[in-house]
């Protein structure tokens, strides 16, 4: 999603302050829209002792890594997007998913937040267009 004009900056992911003015227009029922996932990483918090790097750390419902979605928003930019030499012009079609505070798996690994899980259709027709991420 883009960032706020007055940070400028490079594209948005994780969209945590959903209070800020900047992310109020997106979050009407039109600009809802699902993000479908089987796992999601992390980084670990310190480096592996042997690598010096962090490890990667998955996360899924279960073993069986069921389909679920994210809760996202989406928009329509018209701006360029891809790399300086080779910009590719919009019209493109962006999203962005929500975070919350991290249950007790993930927060030991990402103590700020994890995304919103959406595992019921009850939760997932919550007000979402039948936009689905891609």
């Amino acid at each position: 999603m883009p960032p706020p004009p007055k940070f400028g900056g490079p594209p948005i992911t994780n969209i945590r302050n959903t209070s800020s003015p900047h992310w109020r227009g997106w979050l009407k029922p039109e600009n809802r829209c699902l993000v479908p996932f089987n796992s999601f990483a992390e980084y670990a918090p310190e480096p592996n002792p042997e690598t010096k790097r962090k490890d990667v750390v998955w996360f899924a419902l279960n073993d069986e890594r069921p389909l679920v979605a994210f809760a996202g928003i989406w928009t329509e930019i018209r701006s360029d997007r891809g790399t300086k030499s080779k910009p590719i012009p919009g019209p493109h079609l962006v999203y962005g998913f929500l975070t919350t505070a991290p249950n007790a798996v993930v927060e030991p690994i990402h103590p700020k937040a994890m995304p919103v899980i959406l595992t019921t259709e009850e939760q997932r027709g919550q007000g979402t267009t039948a936009a689905v991420a891609r």
